[in-house]
């Protein structure tokens, strides 16, 4: 059998071979025509000498090596600068509230990251932001200004007053949350803003009367809650139209507790301090302090300004129209009461409704504390549960406004025969912006220790000045003690 083969081993091929003989045993003939092709292998791969591996510069090498260190530290620097923009601050006291605390990140979501498109206005603490959280719910946040301890403690107040009351006539307060620097409230969004923008906004729809009414009826019934029904005795201290807020049906809410105080009941409040806004604060809290008659006192103003239509105080008003307490007494003693009623409500009015409450507001800002109804009783005479007591324009006390003027340059407030130093700041609308030319208006909170000195009427150039009534309040004082 011949068997062919070509097999490579160290380039010998074997192309032939044959084990049979024949015959006398000679070998077959070999037939080299008949031999297969020899293979040709394919030649081995050339092997190059490999050349020397170059070094790279010093220069090139510390190049990368600096845009490596340089890529990380942008890196480390993102994540730290971003980790400390959502970083938070929580402190012991704080623990009994973490139910309603939200995260600093949850809110700059929810405001966009605090968007001028989302900007409300300034409050008297700080700027407010609306928001939409995740569930569709709008909120406004305030981002209250820190400045030092007042700040802090303006928070605690209204992160305090958010646990303990609960009225229908009040703006619900969410939660809170808190950075380094920065301290947020977290309210229900009042889609009508305040109710300060519609009585002097002329942008603003106007409101009728039956609507000021039931927002005076409503705030009357938050004030009762505040003083009689709550855990506590709460001191707003700081009443007034820019302070009430409306929601979609246009009820009055009370907001703004940064000025509120808390004492038991039979108690009384344990400051000295006297805190409001010019125009609304009673004579008596430069000596007596914050009570609820001063709430009243200043609750009496805010009645007179809804009816009305006009500030407490404006100066560049004739003089006889210049107080709306006083202009509103000399209306009554002219049996023209009705002349004092805001004008743009035109004849869609009750006029035994109006009347009833000018005279509610003169009696609530009667300068004699023990001549004040107390919440309870304002209720009943709003509701007409109860008639309105015997009481003329001539009536002590009635009409009779004290001015309280602020020294922007000497940060002396002084009401008619007393001064006293003291710290202010702006107060303003929770919602909108409002110009502080003029010290009407502003909040004043001055200092535990009251400095009486002499009668003064001058005031520094940079304020302007309110001549003070023809009646010397320090005379009417001084008659009042005669006669108790």
């Amino acid at each position: 059998t011949n068997t062919q083969c070509v097999s490579l081993c160290n380039c010998l091929y074997i192309l032939w071979w044959s084990f049979g003989t024949s015959g006398g045993g000679s070998l077959h003939r070999l037939d080299i025509s008949k031999l297969p092709q020899v293979p040709h292998p394919k030649p081995l791969p050339t092997v190059h000498p490999k050349a020397p591996h170059k070094k790279l510069p010093p220069w090139i090498i510390f190049l990368v090596v600096f845009l490596a260190v340089v890529a990380l530290a942008v890196l480390a620097g993102v994540y730290f600068q971003r980790r400390k923009k959502f970083s938070e601050v929580s402190e012991t006291w704080e623990k009994e509230f973490d139910a309603h605390r939200f995260s600093y990140k949850s809110l700059y979501k929810a405001t966009k990251g605090f968007s001028k498109d989302e900007f409300l206005g300034k409050g008297g603490f700080g700027e407010v932001y609306r928001g939409k959280l995740p569930q569709g719910r709008e909120i406004a946040v305030k981002r209250v200004s820190h400045n030092g301890d007042e700040g802090v403690k303006q928070f605690v107040a209204e992160v305090v007053s958010m646990r303990c009351l609960k009225h229908r006539n009040l703006v619900p307060l969410f939660g809170y949350s808190r950075r380094k620097r920065e301290l947020l409230l977290v309210s229900e969004y009042m889609p009508n803003g305040s109710l300060d923008e519609h009585l002097f906004d002329e942008a603003k729809r106007i409101l009728s009367w039956k609507e000021r009414l039931v927002v005076v009826k409503g705030i009357a019934s938050a004030l009762w809650y505040l003083h009689t029904g709550a855990d506590q005795v709460v001191l707003h201290r700081d009443i007034k139209a820019s302070n009430i807020m409306l929601d979609e049906e246009f009820n009055g809410r009370l907001g703004d507790f940064g000025m509120a105080r808390f004492h038991e009941h039979g108690g009384s409040a344990a400051t000295t301090a006297a805190v409001g806004t010019v125009g609304y604060m009673a004579p008596e809290l430069i000596t007596m302090g914050a009570s609820t008659g001063t709430d009243v006192y200043a609750f009496g103003v805010f009645m007179l300004e809804v009816t009305c239509g006009r500030r407490p105080v404006e100066p560049q008003l004739e003089v006889e129209k210049r107080h709306m307490i006083k202009w509103v007494c000399e209306c009554w003693k002219k049996d023209s009461l009705l002349n004092a009623i805001d004008p743009r409500l035109g004849d869609e009015f009750s006029p035994e409704e109006v009347e009833m409450v000018m005279k509610l507001g003169l009696l609530c800002s009667n300068i004699v504390p023990e001549s004040r109804p107390t919440m309870e009783q304002v209720v009943l005479y709003l509701n007409e549960n109860m008639p309105l007591p015997d009481f003329s324009p001539y009536t002590l006390g009635i009409g009779t406004f004290a001015p309280v003027l602020v020294d922007a340059a000497s940060l002396v407030v002084s009401s008619a025969s007393w001064s006293w130093s003291a710290s202010s700041s702006a107060n303003h609308s929770p919602y909108a912006y409002q110009s502080t030319d003029q010290p009407w208006g502003q909040t004043v909170e001055t200092k535990n220790s009251l400095q009486i000195k002499p009668k003064t009427q001058t005031l520094s150039s940079g304020v302007k000045t309110v001549t003070p009534p023809a009646e010397d309040l320090e005379s009417n004082l001084t008659s009042i003690s005669s006669q108790r």
